[in-house]
């Protein structure tokens, strides 16, 4: 198991809920590829350096996690299918 770090930039106009439940996709995604979240991080509501599909503000999301290397590029093909996951960067630490 390798250790993580994911930020995951998410629509601006999505409600408190479904922000929530969006996260929460995110969180599961990891656990059922058998890794496990240690931490997670809101950064609020910023401003895009360039605009994404005509947003130039999203939310950030910080995931800290530990998972096998295979389950890396399931995570990132997973949120690619999701509408409300703008973008995605995840790093090994």
């Amino acid at each position: 198991m390798n250790n993580y770090e994911g930020i995951f930039i998410i629509k601006p106009d999505l409600k408190e809920e479904d922000l929530k439940s969006a996260c929460k996709v995110i969180s599961d995604l990891v656990v059922k590829s058998g890794g496990s979240v240690k931490k997670e991080e809101s950064w609020g509501k910023r401003l895009l350096a360039y605009p994404i599909n005509k947003t130039k503000e999203a939310y950030y999301y910080k995931f800290d996690f530990e998972a096998p290397s295979d389950a890396i590029a399931k995570i990132e093909a997973a949120c690619k299918m999701n509408a409300e996951i703008l973008r995605l960067m995840i790093t090994r630490r």
